[in-house]
């Protein structure tokens, strides 16, 4: 059986927050810079986005279908690209159609909401998001990745509720020992989901070290990078690389020549005796090597691959905290503006700009500090709090807020089909 080479691409853009003062709370009830928002998305589709799509159809087109593609977009980009790049849904479908390209689950506001104890939030996202693939992409995604790609045990059984057959997480040092991450593995608390682990060397030479100068490998080449991937050990079968897609033009300029990389890759490793699969594809032609145990929560991130980078300092831990206390009385909201304000304020980004762990979060943050971050982010939640306690009281259990809740729905439900019977007597009475 030939090595297997699964790429997979992340696109993701969160609703960042506008400055908000203390004196702001209760006065202003809109949150979100959306002109930074569209400046942001439209530079990341001009320089990125689109000729990276354009590039990769005319790949799968190139190779006859024989290279293929998965995309993870978050539901903040879904809902970004609907606002200001419409056009950029359409290249995605016109690459849906042109070869085997797979959309992968997750949770819809790109958060940690995996991380809470209950995880109602996090179950609820997923279902929201993949509706939203359904109906854009028309297949329900059967393989999951993660915001960040967190991962851990109690994570899996969610997963298999839900229906997934896989999940992609990090290849990490601490949950694989001396073992590859050139295997298809399983999960051991719940065997059945199947564990496709992202490689970070080979991710990593492309994403931080292709247009380095200093690096010993420097010019990486498509011949090069394929010839490396080939002469991994005979009998390791997959091969995951898995980045943003704003490597290609915005991480990576296109004057590094990260375009004509690509552009030559899937011709050399096809040449090397490769192939191309989707996350689905492996699943549906490899067996996992083994059984993993995840105890403690993995990530992409830094050298240490857990989630230090979102919650690692007492800025984001009371936060996180927050977030997580209110989850379920906001979930029982049915006020659209407040459940949408609800999961932007979700993201992981907002979290990473309080990080004082993370060595490239000054590169994304707007802040000038982690307190900074940290302030704006609780005076637009403590505003957000006051909105949810406004219309559903903390003196309300919240058992007590569902049952009534689900009487007044179940009451306009039965009010509605009065009206449609009485509609539909006086009809006839005519």
């Amino acid at each position: 059986m030939k090595k297997k080479v699964c790429i997979i691409f992340q696109i993701h853009q969160p609703f960042r927050l506008k400055r908000y003062r203390f004196f702001d709370i209760g006065n202003d009830h809109y949150y979100f810079d959306d002109l930074q928002d569209e400046e942001i998305f439209r530079r990341a589709t001009e320089e990125s986005y689109i000729p990276a799509l354009e590039m990769l159809k005319e790949q799968i087109e190139a190779t006859n279908g024989a290279f293929k593609v998965a995309f993870s977009i978050s539901g903040t980009a879904l809902d970004q690209m609907e606002m200001y790049a419409p056009d950029m849904i359409d290249r995605l479908l016109d690459l849906h159609k042109a070869g085997e390209v797979e959309f992968l689950g997750e949770p819809h506001a790109h958060g940690l909401s995996s991380l809470f104890f209950d995880k109602g939030e996090f179950r609820s996202q997923i279902k929201r998001h993949a509706s939203k693939i359904q109906l854009m992409f028309g297949k329900r995604p059967s393989v999951f990745r993660n915001s960040d790609l967190i991962f851990d045990d109690s994570i899996a059984e969610t997963l298999v509720d839900l229906g997934f057959k896989g999940v992609i997480t990090e290849g990490a040092e601490q949950l694989l020992g001396w073992k590859s991450p050139n295997f298809l593995y399983e999960s051991a608390a719940k065997p059945g989901l199947n564990l496709i682990l992202r490689n970070q060397r080979f991710t990593e030479d492309i994403t931080k070290n292709f247009g380095r100068q200093d690096w010993a490998d420097f010019p990486l080449t498509a011949d090069k990078f394929a010839s490396w991937l080939a002469s991994t050990p005979e009998d390791e079968e997959l091969i995951t690389l898995d980045m943003s897609l704003d490597t290609l033009g915005l991480a990576q300029p296109a004057h590094t020549g990260i375009f004509d990389f690509f552009r030559a890759l899937p011709k050399y490793i096809l040449d090397s005796g490769l192939e191309f699969v989707t996350p689905s594809g492996a699943l549906d032609t490899l067996k996992p090597k083994d059984q993993l145990v995840v105890s403690e929560a993995i990530s992409w991130s830094e050298k240490e691959k857990n989630t230090l980078s979102w919650l690692g300092n007492v800025l984001q831990k009371e936060a996180f905290a927050k977030l997580e206390q209110w989850s379920e009385r906001t979930r029982l909201v049915g006020d659209r503006s407040i459940l949408q304000d609800w999961l932007y304020l979700q993201s992981s980004d907002h979290f990473l700009y309080m990080s004082t762990m993370n060595s490239d979060a000054w590169r994304f943050s707007p802040y000038d500090s982690a307190y900074d971050a940290f302030s704006n982010y609780m005076n637009v939640l403590s505003d957000f709090l006051l909105r949810v306690e406004a219309q559903y009281p903390s003196s309300i259990e919240n058992e007590e807020l569902a049952a009534l809740l689900t009487t007044i729905r179940n009451q306009d439900e039965k009010i509605s089909q009065l009206q449609k019977e009485l509609k539909k007597k006086k009809s006839s009475v005519k």
